[in-house]
């Protein structure tokens, strides 16, 4: 049996009243609180429709029907109704919960779809994370002509400078383009009301921590802030504390010490010497049901070439991807992933950070991590939105000393350990 994923909603502090009736009326109490703007009232507003428990206006919920999400995950259950009522919210869960949805509900609610003026603006780390979040969004909004455009780097900035003199409500992009825009007066921060930092610790691990800083500074200060994150580390502890204010706690959590994964994932590790990975990935492959799709981890990008042009010649319909490429090549291969007419995928860590694909039913680390958490991102992009799915280990000679930080993290009934054909008498 899985183990139960536990939710909790706590406070940085004890609030001086009580703010939640009931979870159907936070979605639309105004707080009231001194300095944040008020979600717009209109009297002719339609009767809002029930999904799940939360109350949505009819261009939402029909948006909502039409991307086929019946009901609300647990993040989304949990985290909408304080962004609802103008509360700042943190939102820790394992990736592939539904935060995208979690934030870009009320941030689609929120804003006039009819400014041209950027009234929500969302960090994320990578370039791939920015289309998809950004293409969510869009989807959610859409029945309520909110536009949306998303800005990163390695793509010609005049394209994005003619959408944003244009003029749209919602800005998705990376730090480091956000920036760009900045300085050549291109982006004006000044009327942002929502302001969301997506996946903010892989945004410190990439090197982006003065730059979410220097982003938020230029933002009003009365603006309402989400952030949202599987681990809390120090560094995003008091970006916290210095720019949410009394923010609503939302986690979805496995803990295993600190470490969390998701319960949906099925974890198992073979030994592997490295002469026989080829072979191993082959055997993996050939067991996986054809309708599958598997995402290989290799740490370096002449690996990701490499593997990628012996399968092919083995006869396998494979691509890899990786920051040594074009941006068009890139593009086109995650393109072909995320329509399912690519199955297999290989890429590094940094191409595959922030990838959301809640198609992916396999995980499997050709090259193991270099540190627990890394496992644990690696695992999150396979079991999305509470789907099922494996995460497979090839463990060398060399990677004992990481496999048994995991299995000590984990728990050995989590992690089993198997044999391969190839190896089997």
């Amino acid at each position: 049996m899985p183990r139960r994923r536990d939710a909790v909603v706590r406070r940085t502090k004890p609030p001086e009243t009580k703010v939640r009736q009931s979870e159907a009326n936070l979605g639309r109490q105004n707080q009231n609180q001194p300095g944040k703007p008020d979600r717009p009232v209109d009297a002719q507003r339609p009767k809002y429709i029930r999904w799940g428990m939360i109350d949505l206006t009819p261009e939402i919920a029909d948006s909502l029907a039409d991307m086929g999400y019946s009901e609300p995950s647990e993040i989304q259950r949990l985290a909408i109704p304080p962004l609802l009522a103008g509360r700042d919210v943190v939102g820790q869960a394992v990736t592939g919960s539904g935060k995208t949805s979690a934030f870009g509900i009320p941030m689609a609610e929120t804003v006039n779809p009819n400014s041209r003026n950027v009234e929500g603006l969302v960090l994320v780390p990578t370039r791939e994370l920015a289309q998809q979040v950004a293409k969510e969004i869009s989807a959610v909004g859409k029945k309520l002509g909110v536009k949306v455009a998303a800005v990163y780097g390695g793509e010609p900035i005049n394209r994005q400078i003619d959408q944003l003199e244009r003029g749209v409500p919602i800005v998705v992009g990376t730090p480091g383009r956000i920036k760009d825009h900045m300085s050549r007066r291109t982006l004006d921060l000044g009327n942002v009301r929502f302001a969301v930092l997506d996946e903010a610790d892989e945004m410190l691990d990439i090197g982006f921590a003065d730059d979410m800083e220097f982003i938020l500074r230029r933002t009003p200060s009365n603006r309402q802030t989400a952030l949202f994150s599987a681990t809390i580390p120090g560094f995003i502890l008091k970006l916290i504390r210095r720019y949410l204010d009394d923010p609503v706690w939302v986690k979805l959590i496995q803990e295993f010490d600190g470490i969390k994964t998701a319960a949906e994932v099925q974890q198992v590790y073979y030994d592997v010497a490295e002469r026989d990975k080829v072979r191993a990935v082959e055997e993996i492959l050939d067991e996986i049901h054809e309708n599958a799709q598997t995402l290989i981890f290799r740490r370096m990008q002449v690996g990701v070439d490499r593997l990628a042009r012996d399968l092919d010649r083995a006869g396998y319909a494979v691509k890899g991807i990786h920051g040594g490429m074009s941006q068009r090549d890139r593009d086109r291969v995650m393109r072909a992933f995320r329509e399912g007419t690519l199955r297999v995928l290989i890429a590094t860590n940094v191409a595959a950070r922030g990838l959301d694909i809640s198609t992916i039913t396999h995980v499997i680390n050709y090259d193991m991590p270099d540190n627990v958490e890394e496992y644990v991102h690696r695992v999150g992009r396979t079991a999305r939105m509470g789907k099922e799915g494996t995460a497979i280990s090839f463990v060398g000679e060399h990677d004992q000393e990481i496999i048994e930080k995991v299995v000590g993290k984990v728990g050995n009934d989590v992690l089993q350990r198997k044999l391969l054909n190839i190896y089997a008498r």
